[in-house]
């Protein structure tokens, strides 16, 4: 019996070898093409569906999909509706494990297949020249890997099943549950729902327990396999965490559908083996069902996107995102401009002051780096967007020219404060920067530099010699630091970045300066009415 388990697990441990060997080797050999496929053809939540199962069937790692999904959340390249189209197809696409085990482990002499396909992905991988074959031969040589410990776990279970007198999985009934906890429980250790579902299909193979029961720990992997993404996605961003969420809300209602319906699934499996004329053994049923209640969850949950994203979009929320939201651009508006401006003027407001809040924050806080003060960023760059957005909606019908010019000056303050916020991150890379060694002799420069961009940043309306003095400090720097590089004072890769950001953070200033001029559009259109007299207005 010792000796079995011990089996059991090498058969265990070269299996998840050869599926880590696979999945690196897959993914090295396509290079940047599965990441153009994640990133640009996931447009739809179906396109996403189509992407997912693509990309799973062949790195055959539904895990390392989901992490790959995450970051691009967390990037911001895909929104959830999107990635959550991604998770679908992903759960699909990892059938194809179930597939490779039922129709060629229990349909081939093993060993007479893996060894020579070991053989060439070995000796591609040892005299290729170029990385990605090397990559590939790496991915051949885990293929085989793969069906040898398959062998091996069959083998070993089928020794097992043989030393089991009294076949106590087989005979006695545990519950549907236990065997839901195994499956996921097998998935969660090993971190590969493949590996679970492996072993699974070959104790059920082997005879070790009966279809039913095989069924239940086939669902339990499945929620299993959203532990990755929880894992994933607990020091990740909050869009991160909603998707992580999703899945796994989307696997456990899944798998109560199956477990709702499951002796209809497996009459179902029967007819289609039977119909599709395929071998009627308990492994392929097991394929059959992983690949019917996945697909079945996917297209009951593909029409419900929409709101589901909107659903996850209401948890884990932060103060970022709820600033980022609009407060008082009502839609009702949009055909009535004039009333529209006093909206748009509320927002401008909420977006100078969170504007100012972020640069503030770059300028005071001390060993700030540029991933933390993202969120802040995003809220600004999504606030500004929406306001935007919705004067570009107006109905330009009628509309007074006064009211025309009050919206284009907040389109182009909108402008003034998006390239201050993306130009932010120069403020923290200009501090640190200043504290260089060979920087010692422009540290007042620098601290006089700063001092006067906090003023600028602070006040409402700044004096106006304040923004004639930062110019002129500023090429004080630009002139000293040249002169410190010409010498030799300063190397030239540094001095070249520094002035870099010395130029972004001018630029930075300009624009605030720039959006500083703004007035509320309420006041100067009243104004404008006063100037025309009650005979002129139209």
């Amino acid at each position: 019996m010792t000796a079995t388990v011990f089996q059991i697990l090498g058969g265990l441990a070269l299996f998840l070898l050869a599926m880590e060997m696979m999945t690196n080797g897959l993914k090295s050999a396509a290079g940047q093409q599965l990441r153009h496929m994640l990133g640009h053809w996931t447009k739809t939540p179906l396109r996403g569906l189509a992407a997912g199962f693509v990309i799973t069937g062949l790195v055959q790692s539904s895990g390392a999909v989901t992490v790959a999904t995450i970051g691009f959340v967390n990037a911001g390249l895909l929104n959830l509706s999107q990635s959550l189209g991604v998770i679908f197809g992903s759960n699909i696409g990892t059938t194809m494990t179930a597939w490779l085990v039922s129709l060629v482990g229990f349909g081939f002499n093993i060993e007479a297949i893996a060894l020579p396909i070991l053989a060439a992905g070995v000796g591609l991988k040892l005299i290729a020249s170029n990385p990605r074959t090397r990559s590939l031969g790496e991915a051949v040589a885990g293929f085989a890997l793969f069906f040898l410990g398959l062998s091996i776990l069959k083998s070993s279970l089928e020794t097992l099943t043989g030393g089991l007198d009294s076949n106590f999985l087989l005979h006695n009934d545990y519950g549907l549950p236990a065997f839901i906890l195994v499956g996921f429980l097998a998935t969660v250790l090993t971190q590969s729902s493949s590996a679970a579902l492996a072993i699974v299909l070959t104790a059920a193979a082997g005879g070790l327990i009966p279809l039913n029961n095989a069924a239940a720990a086939v669902i339990g992997a499945n929620l299993g396999s959203t532990s990755t993404a929880a894992l994933s996605a607990l020091k990740a961003t909050a869009n991160a965490r909603r998707l992580a969420v999703g899945h796994i809300l989307f696997n456990a209602a899944t798998g109560l559908i199956a477990l709702a319906i499951l002796p209809v699934m497996l009459w179902m499996v029967s007819l289609l083996a039977e119909w599709l004329a395929m071998d009627a053994n308990i492994a392929v049923s097991l394929a059959l069902f992983h690949t019917l209640f996945n697909v079945l969850g996917a297209f009951i949950m593909l029409p419900l996107t929409p709101g589901f994203a909107r659903f996850l979009g209401r948890l884990f929320r932060s103060k970022e995102e709820d600033s980022a939201e609009p407060r008082f651009l009502d839609d009702t508006l949009v055909t009535t401009p004039e009333l529209a401006v006093g909206a748009v003027d509320q927002e401008m407001k909420r977006l100078i002051g969170l504007t100012r809040g972020l640069l503030r924050v770059c300028l005071d806080r001390e060993d700030l780096k540029p991933a933390q003060i993202r969120p802040k960023t995003d809220a600004c760059l999504s606030l500004n967007q929406s306001i935007a957005d919705y004067i570009s909606r107006l109905r330009a019908e009628k509309m007074h020219l006064a009211t025309v010019d009050i919206l284009s000056r907040n389109i182009l303050t909108c402008r003034y404060l998006t390239e201050a916020t993306v130009l932010a991150p120069a403020l923290l890379q200009l501090k640190e920067a200043s504290r260089l060694p060979q920087l010692d002799c422009l540290r007042e420069d620098f601290e006089h530099y700063l001092g006067l961009l906090r003023t600028l940043v602070a006040a409402d309306s700044p004096e106006p010699g304040t923004f004639h003095d930062i110019e002129k400090t500023y090429h004080v720097l630009k002139s000293r630091m040249l002169s410190m590089i010409v010498k030799g004072e300063f190397t030239a890769i540094a001095g070249e970045r520094t002035l870099d950001d010395l130029s972004s953070v001018r630029r930075l200033c300009d624009q605030w300066n720039k959006s500083l001029g703004w007035k509320p559009g309420m006041e100067l259109l009243n104004g404008s009415r006063q100037e025309e007299g009650p005979e002129n207005r139209t």
